[in-house]
């Protein structure tokens, strides 16, 4: 539960091809084979081999696409995903499928020296920091410790070279003349470095403690956007050769991405600069700044109309709210610290997964979406089903090595049915991800404003969970001379999402995910519960693809178990009564006491249960009886309760119709439900449709005054009386 798992040894997934090896053919094979060699990292890449069965992913395709794209070959991601093998992929590229992507301009300096626009993805930061520049959902925290002889100064120095090669890291955001954001690019200069001391506690524990409790503060204190520095650097010395290095920094400067280029570029500035040389880093094509402005003049030039209207096609007009099930009630303003639960992905359902994967063409990525899209459908009971998936959108060959914050979201639909199979439910997964793959340059933000959901601080637009799957480790974190790296855990941050799940598969091939989840909201045990149904549904797509979505087990053991205990209930209560034979005996012995009051009416028991018996008797007329279905349409009133009661004491079930629902809800209940008779009162009748309906009573003019007012006798043989009711499913009355 607290993110720690057992990295036990496992194999690596077997992505050897049985295939004869053939040569590349022509200069676009030769060009790609080499760079899936050097991405996939395997001896050689032949004629027909498939980039999939090698090792491929849709993270590593955008790689293949940047570096194809630096040698003149212009590839994208879909092509890959539909062609797959390297012979088909030229082929499709030699007769012209491939679009060429434009360059991206660099600014020239007196451009720089002013103020500049914000990227898109910029600007939702930047509303979100004017609406609370308290929060901290938006920083990027890392720490590790450090064991070994450090060199503080070469340390120092590899921070301010990072901040030089940079911009986005000295860069701030202010609101011009005119009120619009701009971003300004500062100069150069040296990195402040929080240094705090705990050697001369003697504890180790009062040490650690204190180390914790100094990241939290620099991990926690919020960032001043017009001020600046959104880098901030900490380190926390405990022992003459134990440190604690803690990295923060603003999302709207950085991003997952540019955390391990960070990560290699410190990595070669601090062995270089120990070793008394300077590192030798390839010079940055662009810059941030370049690609926020080229980013705007893009969309603005026709492209952003083309992808828009695949958005609004893929999500449709309307954009429901996934309303997950929680222990504790919801916050109206949203806020929540997030805990994680992680675990570890089996190693013989991984390989069979993959190996299931593989079959269709699908990545691992596609997968673990279906199965996270299949355990939100069961959760919740919803069969329209959007995901939240960022991405990394670094498909130019130029913003490859670039700090900044160039992750887009994309929201990922499904639309499910408990009857079909895993599998149509992983191929609706793999189209919706090839298509978002093709259409990722929209920025989330105007989709949100094209889309115009319902906003509200308790809940994101468009989509409420998140999946985010990423692919490798930071092995070159052991390459530090002098020095053992350790990640250290800074526990709780504050919540983007009430869910994230997130996962990670290494190069060896083993798989790692974490439920990230509002501790306000969910118990620990409930999260991992989640975990457990999760990975049932993993283990049905990987072996029972065939099987319909309904139908997945995802209970354990023990839960089925408490289940058979829970039925088990030795009481019986075949002598409790139902509610209006409570209220006859009422009216029977205290005939004048009040039963209800509705504004200035008030009714008597006896009152009460005479109307509802001259109803009954006349519904019994009509043919009410047990198993028999009455719809009841009222408003909040006197006539509503008697109608209830009348259905009841002649036998029938009640079907609550809410005339405010919108007419095409009313009428599928209606059909669906198969009543024959109903209630309502005479200015809601046009509300409500009654095609099917065989007979319609208005209860505020109904004359049952010639009916008696006994009570009913209807022999329900035993039965406990029901009512229909509705929920947003299509099966879930």
């Amino acid at each position: 539960a607290n993110g720690k798992v057992d990295r036990k040894a496992l194999p690596a997934p077997e992505f050897t091809s049985d295939r004869a090896y053939e040569a590349p053919e022509g200069e676009i094979e030769e060009t790609l084979a080499a760079i899936w060699a050097e991405v996939l990292g395997v001896a050689r890449v032949g004629h027909n081999d498939n980039f999939f069965e090698l090792g491929g992913d849709s993270i590593l395709s955008l790689k293949v696409t940047a570096r194809a794209a630096r040698a003149g070959v212009q590839l994208n991601p879909r092509q890959v995903f539909e062609h797959q093998s390297l012979s088909r992929i030229a082929q499709a590229i030699g007769i012209g499928q491939s679009s060429v992507t434009p360059t991206i301009p660099v600014l020239t300096a007196e451009q720089r020296a002013g103020t500049l626009a914000l990227s898109h993805a910029q600007m939702r930061q930047w509303f979100l920091w004017q609406l609370d520049p308290s929060s901290t959902a938006y920083h990027i925290s890392g720490a590790l410790k450090l064991e070994g002889r450090l060199d503080v100064e070469a340390l120092r120095a590899s921070f301010d070279a990072l901040v030089l090669r940079h911009e986005s890291l000295r860069t701030v955001f202010r609101t011009d003349a005119q009120g619009l954001a701009r971003q300004l690019i500062r100069e150069a200069g040296p990195v402040d470095i929080a240094m705090v001391d705990l050697v001369a506690l003697h504890s180790p524990q009062e040490r650690e403690t204190r180390s914790r409790e100094e990241a939290l503060r620099l991990s926690h204190t919020p960032f001043d956007l017009a001020e600046g520095p959104l880098l901030r650097v900490g380190l926390i010395r405990l022992a003459p050769e134990e440190h604690m290095l803690v990295v923060v920094m603003h999302h709207i400067v950085s991003d997952g991405w540019s955390m391990q280029v960070i990560v290699d570029e410190f990595v070669a500035h601090y062995s270089a600069r120990v070793q008394g040389t300077e590192a030798t880093l390839s010079s940055l094509p662009i810059q941030y700044a370049d690609y926020a402005a080229w980013q705007r003049d893009w969309l603005e030039a026709g492209e952003r109309e083309r992808q828009l209207a695949y958005w609004m096609q893929h999500l449709g007009s309307d954009q429901p709210t996934l309303q997950l099930p929680t222990d504790h009630a919801r916050r109206a303003d949203g806020r929540y610290s997030a805990v994680r639960h992680g675990f570890e992905l089996p190693g013989d359902l991984v390989q069979r997964l993959y190996r299931r994967l593989q079959g269709h063409g699908a990545t691992l990525f596609m997968g673990l979406l279906a199965g996270f899209q299949v355990l939100l459908s069961r959760y919740t009971g919803e069969l329209d089903i959007r995901v939240g998936v960022p991405v990394a959108n670094r498909h130019r060959a130029e913003t490859e090595s670039v700090i900044g914050f160039f992750v887009n979201t994309q929201v990922l639909r499904n639309e499910l049915d408990g009857r079909e199979h895993l599998t149509q439910v992983l191929l609706r997964a793999k189209e919706a991800a090839l298509g978002a793959q093709a259409h990722q340059d929209l920025p989330f933000e105007q989709l949100v404003e094209a889309l115009q959901p319902e906003r509200s601080m308790s809940t994101s637009p468009l989509f409420q969970v998140m999946f985010n799957h990423q692919r490798g480790d930071l092995k070159a974190l052991q390459d530090l001379p002098g020095l053992t790296l350790t990640e250290c855990d800074l526990g709780a941050q504050a919540a983007q999402f009430e869910l994230t799940l997130e996962t990670s598969e290494s190069a060896d091939g083993r798989v790692w995910a974490s439920f990230s989840y509002a501790e306000e909201l969910f118990e620990p045990q409930t999260i991992e519960r989640m975990a457990d149904h999760y990975l049932a549904v993993l283990e049905a797509l990987a072996e029972r693809p065939q099987q319909s979505m309904g139908d997945v087990a995802m209970l354990g053991v023990s839960e089925q178990e408490q289940l058979k205990a829970w039925s088990d209930n030795p009481q019986r209560h075949e002598g409790v009564e139902p509610v209006y034979r409570l209220i006859e005996r009422q009216a029977q012995q205290h005939p004048e006491a009040p039963a209800l009051v509705f504004g200035e009416e008030t009714l008597s028991y006896g009152e009460l249960n005479a109307r509802a018996n001259r109803l009954a008797h006349r519904l019994m007329a009509q043919g009410v009886g047990p198993e028999v279905l009455v719809g009841i349409a009222v408003e909040r009133s006197v006539e509503m309760v008697v109608g209830i009661l009348g259905i009841v004491k002649a036998g029938g079930a009640y079907v609550p119709l809410d005339p405010e629902y919108p007419g095409d809800r009313l009428a599928y209940m209606v059909e669906d439900s198969g009543i024959g008779m109903l209630l309502t009162q005479s200015h809601l009748r046009a509300l409500v449709p009654v095609a099917g309906v065989t007979k319609v009573l208005e209860l505020d003019t109904l004359d049952t005054s010639s009916e008696p007012d006994s009570n009913p006798q209807v022999d329900l043989h035993g039965e406990h009386l029901a009512y229909v009711i509705y929920t947003s499913g299509s099966t879930g009355r």
